[in-house]
């Protein structure tokens, strides 16, 4: 099947890509090392110059620099640890868990190729369901869909029974969020008697931040009647790559340059080799080379049916770090390190599973005296450390957390 659009610069021959893209890093290393602290001490430690990394085979002369890492630099040297211009004024400034701050990458595409590649277009009224308060998405997803010319509904994280009416009323045909959400909210409509697939013109939906299961693609598209899509992408760097309607692989935007590398070496994997998905988002504004995701995928080299040239990635094949993410949101040990410096006398352990579609997150508590106020308070301060939500705080017996055991224990499976 043919995808329904794609721009000219997608369809482009990929040495023309692979030419612009070593030209546009160039002139960012530049920038970046005239323009940013961060830049140059990373070059320098290394004996760089920026004529040293020039192509993009040059990068892997670079430091991979995890999430963990960019969280400790922006602690050292807030609020952009050095790596971005100190002479502009930036439109947003967006943060998320670490915490970390984020300037908004003007120049991006703001997901607007996974968008028109997902059918979103003049005449679509879409639900948008992510946070428009602090972190990115909302209000980066709210422009990639305005630049398709279609209609935004921003509501945001509300309540079930809020997003059932206004798919009602407002005759909603596009869905963006979670898959889990968009299960919850059709969970709601049918405890009210309605049915998706009838009462409802819910035709589309674009999913990032939570993985689809292949079995929960099958619920929508098959029970309900909605065509699914991904889109993959990180707070630090913007969007990364998007499914077509082949739904073959995910590609590539046209801003990112992705390596697949050895999590241990930061050396480039070969073709279909699973590896760290590690990202340089092309701009003149926040000079960050080689963001480690910390997510496993390869490349698809094989050009897709659809006309887009670009390479792609295979999907999103589980981590290679400590941190995990729930819901949509990552858990690092820098901020389970931080609730032990609260909690001296008590052992935990956070077990993560499957349960309807959605991630359920149980915390196990160990200690001599453990009652409701301590429960509370450390619920409280989880939500504060982490910004997610604990589903169930089990008590166990002491010595049933040893010593020696995981801090996250993640039972989840994508089958």
């Amino acid at each position: 099947m043919a995808s329904i659009f794609f721009e000219e610069r997608e369809g482009r021959p990929r040495e023309q890509r692979r030419t612009e893209h070593n030209r546009r890093l160039s002139e960012m290393v530049r920038a970046g090392y005239e323009n940013a602290s961060r830049v140059q001490q990373i070059f320098k430690s290394r004996s760089l110059t920026p004529s040293d990394v020039a192509t993009l085979e040059d990068l892997e002369r670079l430091p991979v620099i995890s999430r963990e890492q960019v969280a400790e630099y922006e602690r050292q040297a807030p609020p952009f640890g050095g790596f971005a211009r100190k002479d502009l004024t930036f439109e947003r400034i967006f943060t998320s868990p670490g915490p970390i701050y984020e300037p908004h990458l003007t120049e991006s595409s703001l997901w607007t190729a996974g968008y028109h590649a997902a059918g979103f277009t003049e005449g679509d009224v879409v639900l948008n369901t992510f946070s428009y308060h602090l972190v990115a998405a909302g209000l980066t997803f709210h422009e990639g869909l305005r630049a398709c010319g279609a209609t935004v509904v921003p509501s945001g994280t509300s309540n079930t029974e809020i997003q059932v009416q206004l798919l009602k009323d407002l005759g909603v045909t596009g869905f963006v969020g979670t898959p889990s959400f968009l299960k919850a909210i059709i969970a709601k409509a049918e405890e009210k008697g309605l049915d998706i697939a009838k009462d409802f013109y819910l035709r589309k939906a674009s999913f990032v931040a939570e993985p689809l299961e292949p079995s929960l693609r099958t619920i929508f598209e098959e029970r309900y009647g909605i065509d699914t899509y991904q889109m993959y992408g990180a707070t630090e760097v913007g969007d990364i790559a998007f499914e077509c309607a082949e739904k073959k692989g995910w590609h590539i935007v046209e801003d990112a340059v992705v390596e697949i590398v050895d999590p241990d070496t930061g050396r480039s994997m070969k073709e279909g080799t699973l590896g760290e998905v590690v990202v340089t988002r092309l701009n003149n504004i926040f000079f960050l080379f080689r963001f480690g995701t910390g997510d496993l995928s390869s490349i698809i080299e094989e050009q897709c049916p659809c006309g887009r040239t670009s390479l792609r990635l295979s999907g999103i094949h589980g981590r290679c770090g400590d941190a995990v993410k729930i819901r949509g949101l990552f858990i690092a040990p820098s901020q389970l390190n931080n609730i032990k410096k609260h909690f001296k006398n008590i052992k935990y352990q956070l077990v993560i599973d499957r349960k309807s579609f959605k991630d359920y997150l149980t915390v196990a508590l160990e200690g001599p005296t453990i009652d409701d106020m301590i429960v509370k308070s450390f619920t409280d301060r989880f939500a504060t450390e982490c910004t997610v939500r604990i589903d169930e705080i089990s008590i166990v017996s002491p010595g049933s957390i040893a010593d020696s055991a995981p801090l996250i224990v993640d039972r989840r499976s994508w089958d």
